[in-house]
C-alpha cells in the first residue's frame, strides 16, 4: 500500500545510489534527498553512521524503516509505489523470476565483479557464492537474448537495476561488452529517468569536488 510519507534517499553522485534515484524517477515517486559528499568523507561521519553503520549508500528511510542493499531497496520501493505497475504482484507467474534477478545482483553478480576487478581468484567452486565469473556472465547474456528487457517485452524495475549496473561495469572494462549486453544497457540509458539522474550526478559531483578543493 502506498504511503503519503516521502522516502528519504541517502545519496552520493556516481555511486550505487544513482541506481535508486533512477528508480524513483522512473516510478514518479515523491522523495527527499540527503546528499553526502564522499569527497569530504561524510559517509563515515557519526551523523550518517547513526543511520547506516556500514557507512555505505544507498540507504532509504521510509515510514521509520531503514532499508539498505540494492535488491532490497528495489523490491521495497516498487511495491510501496505501485502506480507505474513495474513490479509483478504476488501471485503473478513473473513474480518469482523477477525476485530472482533482483536478488541475483547482490548475491552473485557483485561478488563476481569485485573478484574480477581486483584480479583475485574466487573461492573454490563448491564454496563460491556465485560459482565462477564466466557462468554468471553467460547466464546474464542468455537472459537478455530474447529482449528487449530481462523478461522479453515486459519492462520492470529490475531492468533499471541491471541496465545501470551493466553500463557501469562494461565501462570499467570488467563485464564483456557482448552485443546483447551493450544493446540492453544502452536501451535503459536512453530512458528519460536515466538522463535526469546523469545530469544530477554531473552537477553534484562538480559541487562536491569544489567543496573538497576549497577545504584543502
Amino acid at each position: 500500500m502506498m504511503s503519503d510519507e516521502e522516502p528519504i534517499l541517502y545519496y552520493a553522485p556516481y555511486t550505487r545510489a544513482s541506481c535508486v534515484l533512477t528508480l524513483l524517477e522512473e516510478l514518479e515517486a515523491p522523495y527527499k534527498l540527503r546528499v553526502l559528499n564522499f569527497e569530504l568523507g561524510e559517509q563515515r561521519k557519526p551523523e550518517y553512521l547513526a543511520v547506516n553503520p556500514m557507512g555505505k549508500v544507498p540507504a532509504i528511510v521510509h515510514n521509520g524503516a531503514l532499508v539498505t542493499e540494492l535488491g532490497a531497496i528495489f523490491i521495497y520501493l516498487a511495491d510501496a509505489f505501485p502506480q507505474k505497475k513495474l513490479a509483478p504482484p504476488i501471485g503473478d507467474p513473473l513474480r518469482g523470476p523477477y525476485l530472482r534477478w533482483l536478488v541475483f545482483y547482490n548475491s552473485a553478480f557483485e561478488p563476481a565483479v569485485v573478484d574480477r576487478s581486483l584480479k583475485r581468484e574466487p573461492a573454490p567452486l563448491r564454496t563460491s557464492p556465485y560459482g565462477d565469473f564466466e557462468s554468471v556472465m553467460a547466464l546474464i547474456d542468455a537472459q537478455l537474448k530474447d529482449g528487449p528487457y530481462l523478461f522479453g517485452e515486459h519492462f520492470t524495475v529490475a531492468d533499471i537495476l541491471w541496465g545501470v549496473a551493466l553500463r557501469w561495469t562494461v565501462g570499467f572494462g570488467i563485464v564483456p561488452a557482448t552485443p546483447q549486453i551493450t544493446a540492453y544497457y544502452e536501451r535503459i540509458a536512453a530512458r528519460p529517468s536515466a538522463a535526469r539522474v546523469a545530469q544530477t550526478d554531473d552537477e553534484l559531483l562538480k559541487v562536491h569536488q569544489a567543496a573538497a578543493a576549497a577545504g584543502k
